[in-house]
């Protein structure tokens, strides 16, 4: 069977409002418990204007984004992001990708560049490698794209 997948194909878009909920909550989750990430007073006394978002929930967002995509059988082999201008309460995180490779083997390799935006410009760039098993992905129980 053909791979649905093709290098060039665009993943939707997801977007993600950056609440002071999911900031606070992102950085205990990942046991970072730096002021910045929870404390506004603290932030503004070290030059931010408010709290903002660890690097550790953008990384796991962007691992949302990939999953929700490819479905449940995908298995992340590697995410490797770059951090650009903060998320602050109040931004919206817009997540786009699109797919730089595919390879078939035991399992079909992709690779996804990702970036996200907000209201101050962009937030995070990376890429994002993932496997999927041929007996799951060809009997379409991933999404399409």
């Amino acid at each position: 069977m053909k791979d649905p997948y093709r290098v060039g194909d665009a993943l939707p878009p997801l977007e993600i409002p950056v609440t002071r909920t999911l900031i606070v909550a992102g950085a205990i989750a990942s046991r970072d418990y730096q002021d910045v990430h929870h404390d506004a007073e603290l932030a503004r006394e070290k030059g931010s204007p408010d709290i903002f978002m660890n690097i550790l929930t953008t990384n796991g967002l962007v691992g949302r984004y990939i999953t929700d995509h490819f479905g449940p059988t995908a298995v992340l082999r590697k995410v490797a992001i770059r951090l650009g201008v903060p998320n602050y309460p109040g931004d919206l995180l817009r997540l786009t990708g699109r797919i730089t490779t595919v390879e078939s083997g035991n399992h079909t390799l992709i690779e996804v560049a990702v970036a996200g935006d907000n209201r101050m410009g962009r937030h995070v760039t990376g890429k994002v490698t993932l496997a999927l098993p041929h007996e799951l992905h060809e009997s379409h129980h991933a999404r399409p794209l």
